[in-house]
């Protein structure tokens, strides 16, 4: 295994130097009849293409081969390393900087697709265990859960791995064709900066979605093994659900947030950023919920001497009784009424689980009521105020045992 990732990565290496010295030979007969910027395009294009095959150390070589070539056998003086005219020098370093970007990014983009790919794999490996497990408890039972969970797994894997991946893929064959076609002095993609910016961050933002697609599943398997860790400190609940609207603050433009916090609430000993992220995938559901003129409240106050209750409430269409509790297992989504949404808002159904996970952690519950009036939905959980602890172990960390989701 070893020998061959070694072999992979020298053949890298090869395949630049030998893409290099194939391009400067093929153009060298005509660096006469040929400007430079179509030479410039063409070494690009050898720069993407090992990018893309071996990734970004050895498009790095490419690009440093084909300054190096560019310089000496296509820009006057021919056959030195001088530069005569301040022109070359400007079109000597957009090349080399270009070349680095398209090298680093189509690297990167080779790579979160290989992520993807493993971990769809790991999906299916994950599956398949659970299947087994499943049928040596309880045939019928473990088959027809296992069906469920066959459905909710492909479904994620189609949406939240494959679309990411097409836009990834559109994106670069794009921009591949454009290059390709102005090398060839024919362009069937013809480009503006504006448009090919916008091609980059698709290729950026889609790459980040599958990011944290990865990141939850990882964070619902580091749950379900108990190896969930909190880093408990002291701090104020107002501050936890600041920080959890700033990070909302693009999804709650032109939406009524309404914050009702009880007067002297103690401060409580949690994990800030694990509440506060469960406080952001509350507010993110109620938005995908709910009409848009509606309003969303989030409401604290004392539940008994030990512990302190938050709520997160909407005025959509709400949740189904016998729904409540199924929303919190993995990959569930409920269905919502076609007159508030058109379509099936984004989503894993990982979100719930993941913030049931965190709760219970801390030692809290977290449920589902009808909302005020019994219009909407009241997503509910509690978390326990904390015991003093000696100073040095306020900072350490806290490893909670394995929870069934």
């Amino acid at each position: 295994m070893d020998r061959n990732l070694a072999n992979l990565k020298w053949a890298g290496y090869v395949g630049a130097v030998v893409g290099t010295s194939a391009l400067t030979l093929l153009l060298a007969p005509f660096q006469e009849q040929i400007n430079s910027t179509t030479v410039g395009l063409a070494f690009l294009l050898v720069v993407l293409f090992v990018a893309l095959f071996w990734g970004s150390k050895p498009a790095l070589l490419a690009s440093v081969l084909g300054v190096f070539c560019f310089n000496f056998f296509f820009l006057p003086p021919l056959y030195t390393l001088d530069i005569a005219h301040p022109q070359n020098w400007v079109a000597l370093a957009a090349f080399f900087t270009t070349a680095l970007a398209v090298g680093q990014l189509s690297a990167r983009a080779k790579r979160r697709a290989e992520e993807a790919e493993e971990g769809r794999r790991e999906i299916e490996r994950l599956y398949q265990q659970l299947r087994v497990a499943f049928e040596r408890a309880s045939h019928a039972e473990a088959l027809k859960e296992s069906e469920r969970l066959k459905s909710a797994l492909l479904d994620a894997v189609t949406h939240d791995l494959r679309t990411p991946l097409t836009s990834i893929k559109a994106s670069i064959t794009t921009l591949i064709d454009e290059a390709r076609g102005k090398a060839e002095d024919e362009s069937p993609v013809a480009l503006d900066p504006e448009a090919r910016l916008e091609m980059l961050e698709v290729i950026n933002e889609e790459s980040d979605r599958l990011n944290r697609f990865i990141n939850g599943l990882l964070d619902l398997a580091r749950i379900e093994a108990g190896e969930l860790h909190l880093r408990r400190r002291w701090g104020n609940v107002d501050e936890i659900i600041n920080n959890a609207l700033a990070r909302a603050q693009l999804l709650t433009q032109g939406r009524e947030i309404v914050v009702d916090i009880e007067p002297e609430l103690p401060v409580v000993r949690v994990d800030e950023r694990a509440v506060s992220e469960v406080v952001y995938t509350l507010i993110d559901n109620a938005l995908k919920y709910s009409p848009p003129q509606t309003k969303i409240t989030i409401s604290v106050k004392r539940f008994d001497d030990a512990m302190i209750e938050m709520a997160v409430e909407d005025r959509g269409i709400g949740i189904t009784p016998e729904l409540r509790e199924r929303v919190f297992d993995k990959f569930f989504r409920a269905t919502r009424d076609a007159d508030i949404s058109t379509h099936q808002p984004s989503g894993t159904g990982m979100g719930l689980a993941i913030a049931k996970g965190i709760i219970e952690a801390h030692g809290g519950s977290i449920w589902i009521e009808g909302a005020t009036n019994n219009k909407g939905t009241r997503v509910i959980f509690t978390l326990p105020i904390g015991d003093e602890q000696p100073a040095d172990e306020s900072n350490a960390d806290v490893v909670i045992g394995s929870r069934s989701l």
